[in-house]
């Protein structure tokens, strides 16, 4: 989620996905790459009920502004 808090402008990370959407994240130990997307509007809505269910701020984050608040979407690349 690029919601920086719901602030009215997006964090320079989202930005920098957007120019450059290759990624390594690292989850526990597990160090991962993969390509970054935004999600598509029908896969927003249905991502965006599991978000919120792990971090319901974002619901209060979205409020703060008008800005569509970008949720990213990394896919694994084989490697």
């Amino acid at each position: 989620m690029a919601s920086k808090g719901g602030s009215d402008e997006a964090p320079e990370w989202y930005r920098n996905l957007v120019a450059d959407p290759r990624v390594r994240i690292q989850v526990g130990a597990d160090r991962i790459d993969g390509t970054a997307h935004t999600a598509a509007p029908d896969e927003k809505r249905r991502l965006w009920t599991v978000m919120t269910g792990i971090w319901p701020s974002y619901d209060d984050y979205q409020a703060r502004t008008a800005r569509d608040i970008p949720l990213i979407v990394i896919q694994a690349t084989s490697g």
